[in-house]
């Protein structure tokens, strides 16, 4: 009987302490330091209104006012590092090559239209501009913007050299990098731990772990943002009669454990943004503010931009 009671008592203890500290984390952790707070994130510069990754894409979207410019590297032959999102030039430009086969010099332009990936049967015509940048040029262009650095391949030169450029350009409190590969996130906070670095998905699944066990309190994390989509967009990209009940189920099931407004105030209050990726119309931008996201990454930045405008949502620098 007592030790019912007592095992009792400290369950009790151990599920009030780690509610009161999902509310108030602060008691227990020191809050990061933000740099940057970005609502308005414009993915691949805006692919829904400019060629995806191109130089007049980032420029728009910064001209409207963007809080953060997100963006896709790889490696050349030559060891330039270039703003492309796949490492096969095939959808991008018509070419079947692989970028890190290629000198920057022999790279082909971007295709005139291109298909927008989050958008479904949505194109985008290009303008003059088709040219694949170097990273170093966006840099130049944008010294004060945020920029959020996706690497996608595994390769310690294009960690090393995104690093070293970060640092040149005075730009490791504007920049945030990392990957869906534990292993990239990994090698990316090795190379240079203060610039700030994204969850990765096996770490994804693990926060998920602790915040539903209720350990989640109680856990130092290093990284600084989280980054995920809404499953439930799903719905809005596939034809509604191709998508089979066990996708639906696994849509349903995905959206409501990572769609927890609980689990976003907490990791706010702990000084790490919430974005939620991607999405391209007015009700999925209420309801990621609604669940207390930090900021929305989106294909069309004017759209998003407007949507704030008429709801009183200033973009915080």
């Amino acid at each position: 009987m007592c030790a019912a009671v007592y095992v009792l008592s400290t369950v009790t203890g151990y599920v009030l302490t780690s509610a009161l500290l999902l509310k108030c984390p602060n008691l227990l952790h020191r809050k990061k330091r933000e740099t940057f707070v970005s609502r308005h994130i414009s993915h691949r510069g805006g692919a829904g209104e400019n060629l995806e990754n191109t130089m007049a894409a980032f420029k728009h979207a910064v001209a409207i006012g963007t809080d953060m410019l997100e963006l896709d590297c790889h490696l050349t032959k030559d060891e330039q590092v270039v703003v492309s999102h796949d490492s096969n030039l095939r959808r991008s430009s018509g070419l079947n090559a692989q970028i890190c086969n290629m000198p920057y010099a022999e790279l082909p332009p971007y295709l005139s239209r291109l298909g927008v990936t989050f958008q479904k049967e949505c194109y985008c015509e290009g303008g003059e501009d088709k040219r694949i940048p170097l990273l170093s040029d966006v840099f130049d262009a944008f010294p004060n913007t945020p920029i959020n650095i996706d690497i996608k391949t595994n390769n310690d030169t294009l960690i090393q050299k995104v690093s070293e450029m970060v640092v040149q350009y005075d730009r490791e409190h504007l920049t945030v990098w990392g990957n869906a590969s534990n292993q990239i996130v990994k090698k990316c906070y090795k190379e240079n731990p203060r610039i700030p670095v994204l969850f990765s998905f096996s770490r994804v699944l693990q926060l998920l772990g602790l915040f539903y066990t209720g350990l989640l309190p109680f856990v130092p994390l290093k990284e600084q943002f989280l980054e995920i989509p809404m499953p439930s967009i799903i719905s809005k990209l596939e034809d509604p009669n191709t998508i089979t009940r066990s996708q639906r189920f696994m849509a349903w099931l995905a959206d409501t454990l990572l769609m927890r407004k609980a689990l976003f105030n907490h990791l706010t209050a702990r000084g790490i943004q919430v974005y939620i990726w991607v999405l391209n119309d007015d009700e999925d931008f209420q309801r990621a503010f609604d669940l207390g996201a930090t900021g929305i990454m989106t294909d069309f930045p004017t759209k998003l931009k407007d949507f704030m405008d008429r709801n009183g949502m200033s973009n915080p620098q």
